[in-house]
């Protein structure tokens, strides 16, 4: 029986990060996988492969409609679909290959096989019992579907088959309009399928900035994808090749019918927590499914603490990044904090779109007054010359103080300039602050600045 200071059972972005963080500080450790590479599902069939696929295709948007009018003559790309699958492959293995090697530098054990607690401070993989003065569990989510649908993977599929498929679909029906569904529908309209989105609300991704959802969806929309809203889908009926996608309108009406070659279900997740013995240990569970925690990370079964997916709060890899950090340094005696306040999301579609704290929507529900700053990538320099001048950004700071309390961009690269406004939040600066700092010419984040001039005396190119 092996004893260690900590083991964590996944090695998915919070799971792994724990484990690293752990072992920095001196704890013995050891993380518990039974996929056959460590990286979990962000690594193997989540974050990373969607962006491979999302690069690819935005590469053949840009040789098809952009490279001619730089002089970049020639006959567009033809796509060699099992090459691609292969590019994305091997980008996996870059990755997942990249953590072990940090677990080998970092000497953490890989405990290969899935993990159960049979008792606290025990944890047992294959026929093997080890012991821990800690467990961590960062098991991670799994995808959801609906009543009436059913998952094969190869016609009716989650975002792993859509990742996966054997050929490129000429008609493909995403239900659900939230992240997931609009990366992988966009990669498939790239690739000439005919996309149709079905959305039970009567917007895209839900929770957004609201003037920021309706100008996704018009950018999509002019992408070729086609959108059905306030739409409950019935049920799915699969044959080997083909599916019949049944919907009626929210508020009443008749049944529609629309056939699809490939349907990507896109409705969410829910916490991954099968085998774990958590009933039998007494772990408390939220009436979500999420493992119930403190602020510690805590569960209420001593010794047992939960991160990332599994728990309550944004499923977003880089969330669990930073709960596994802090639950690690919590382990060490430290006193670690995360501002769930500064959390940013992205959207890695083209344009992309990202955002961080406050929406409009929030700040007028909490009675808070406000100032929006907004610029337009129309007016970036450098955005004209790259064909990515659609879009904007907003900042929405405090009335009275001006303190930044949320940004909104949909535009190119808004994934790394979100975090300009994410370091602002974190030390509590103002608009002003970001305003008068220099910003290299010509970028794309002198939209940033240009938004922040706009929460004061006006922006200077619009």
């Amino acid at each position: 029986m092996a004893r260690y200071d900590v083991i964590v059972i996944g090695s998915g972005p919070g799971g792994y990060v724990c484990a690293i963080r752990c072992a920095q500080l001196g704890l013995k450790t050891a993380v518990v996988e039974g996929r056959e590479t460590l990286g979990g599902t962000c690594l193997n069939v989540g974050c990373i492969p969607s962006k491979a696929l999302l690069h690819a295709t935005h590469m053949l948007h840009e040789a098809e409609h952009n490279f001619a009018e730089m002089g970049l003559k020639g006959k567009s790309p033809s796509v060699d679909w099992k090459q691609m699958l292969a590019y994305k492959e091997k980008t996996i293995g870059q990755n997942t290959s990249g953590i072990e090697f940090l677990f080998k530098k970092n000497k953490i054990d890989w405990l290969k096989g899935w993990g159960s607690i049979p008792a606290p401070g025990k944890v047992t993989v294959g026929d093997e019992t080890h012991e821990a003065k800690n467990i961590v569990i960062a098991s991670g989510s799994e995808a959801t579907s609906l009543p009436g649908v059913e998952i094969d993977e190869k016609v009716v599929v989650t975002s792993t088959g859509a990742l996966e498929l054997g050929k490129v679909p000429k008609t493909m029906v995403v239900i659900g309009a939230g992240v997931i569904g609009l990366e992988l529908g966009s990669v498939y309209a790239r690739l000439g399928s005919q996309v149709t989105v079905v959305e039970y609300l009567d917007h895209v991704t839900p929770g957004m900035d609201a003037e920021v959802s309706r100008t996704f969806q018009k950018l999509l929309k002019k992408q070729g994808l086609e959108f059905i809203l306030s739409a409950a889908v019935q049920k799915v009926e699969a044959t080997k090749t083909k599916a019949k996608v049944t919907y009626a309108p929210r508020d009443g009406g008749d049944a529609v019918v629309i056939d699809a070659d490939t349907v990507l279900v896109a409705t969410g997740r829910k916490p991954y927590t099968d085998g774990l013995n958590l009933d039998t240990l007494g772990v408390e569970i939220t009436e979500r499914g999420q493992i119930k925690t403190d602020a510690r990370y805590a569960t209420n079964v001593p010794g047992i603490y939960a991160i990332g997916d599994c728990i309550a709060g944004p499923m977003l890899a880089h969330k669990a990044e930073d709960e596994g950090m802090a639950c690690a340094e919590g382990l060490a005696g430290q006193s670690p904090h995360v501002n769930y306040g500064v959390i940013p999301g992205v959207i890695y579609t083209h344009p992309e779109v990202a955002n961080v704290g406050e929406t409009e929507e929030t700040l007028k529900a909490a009675g808070r007054a406000y100032k929006t700053g907004k610029f337009s990538f129309m007016g970036n320099g450098r955005a004209k010359a790259n064909f990515a001048a659609d879009g904007f950004v907003k900042i929405l700071a405090d009335q009275t103080t001006d303190r930044i309390l949320g940004a909104h961009i949909i535009g190119p690269m808004a994934g790394d300039l979100i975090h300009e406004i994410c370091v602002a939040m974190e030390f509590g600066a103002a608009a002003e602050d970001v305003a008068r700092t220099c910003h290299a010419h010509p970028t794309y984040s002198e939209a940033v600045r240009e938004a922040a001039l706009a929460c004061g005396d006006g922006p200077i190119h619009s």
